[in-house]
């Protein structure tokens, strides 16, 4: 009686996106989404409203240290709405990125077990802070409405630009760590400290134009400079978007995403063997 063997073997061509393998596994990435959304808030006394409480506990914070006491420019908008848009996108990213470089190792059991596509577990953790992001958006909402600023019709079409470049530099960054993750656990504390001193020269608490014309283009080097910018331009209206800026976040992100791709893929058939 004959037996049949199936052997799974790496790729030779590393470098190739199998996007219909992507999409055979949709459901896993469904399932590893909704697991990783329900273990985030497990036993907490008031679950995904925690998504909420965080950033508003932070805009108070910074409107009271740096809006009042420090009078930081807000280029006109009032503070809270100012910092709070900042927030939301820079909340979005630094916990992607952070949720992304650990996602590999905090997976190591279904790693060594059965195969799929690794890249799942980076691009669905992701996928959490993206539900946060969306629940935090709310009271944003709720502040628009306070402040009566009514967006422009550009808004629905910008908006969703920005969260797509967000999710996709978050995307790479975290691909890039994840995998340097494996071999060198360092990660876990390079990464937070990395998007720390990262916040610090990104226009979160401060507006970009108070950075001075010559050096705008270092700034503008960050990404989420170029992003957040442009997002409370569209929503505000009291100035006009830097296109330039954002072209430059784009390609950072761009290539970001290849880096992080690259490197990933290369070193993708050795993860079982190191994690």
């Amino acid at each position: 009686m004959s037996t049949i063997t199936t052997v799974i073997k790496p790729k030779n061509q590393w470098y190739r996106i199998d996007l219909a393998e992507l999409l055979r596994y949709k459901d896993l990435f469904y399932f590893l989404s909704i697991r990783d959304i329900k273990v985030r808030y497990k036993q907490t006394a008031i679950g995904i409203v925690w998504a909420l409480f965080l950033p508003i506990i932070t805009m108070i914070i910074f409107t009271i240290f740096f809006g009042n006491f420090a009078q930081i420019s807000s280029d006109g908008i009032p503070y809270p709405i100012f910092v709070y848009v900042g927030l939301l996108f820079w909340n979005f990213f630094s916990q992607s990125v952070n949720n992304a470089s650990a996602s590999l190792v905090g997976n190591e059991g279904i790693i060594k077990k059965i195969y799929f596509p690794k890249l799942l577990l980076p691009a669905s953790s992701i996928f959490v802070c993206l539900v946060d992001f969306l629940v935090a958006a709310l009271v944003f909402v709720g502040l628009m409405v306070y402040y009566r600023f009514v967006p422009s019709w550009e808004t629905w079409l910008v908006i969703p630009l920005l969260v797509a470049l967000t999710y996709l530099v978050s995307l790479g960054l975290g691909l890039l760590l994840a995998a340097v993750n494996v071999k060198f656990r360092d990660v876990r504390f390079i990464a937070p400290l990395f998007i720390q001193l990262l916040f610090f020269v990104t226009p979160v608490i401060f507006p970009a134009s108070i950075v001075s014309p010559e050096h705008q283009w270092i700034l503008n080097l960050n990404p989420m400079s170029g992003i957040i910018s442009a997002a409370r331009s569209v929503m505000f209206g009291q100035t006009a978007i830097d296109w330039s800026a954002l072209g430059i976040a784009a390609a950072v992100t761009v290539a970001s995403v290849v880096i992080g791709l690259v490197y990933f893929r290369k070193t993708e058939r050795y993860f079982a063997d190191i994690i």
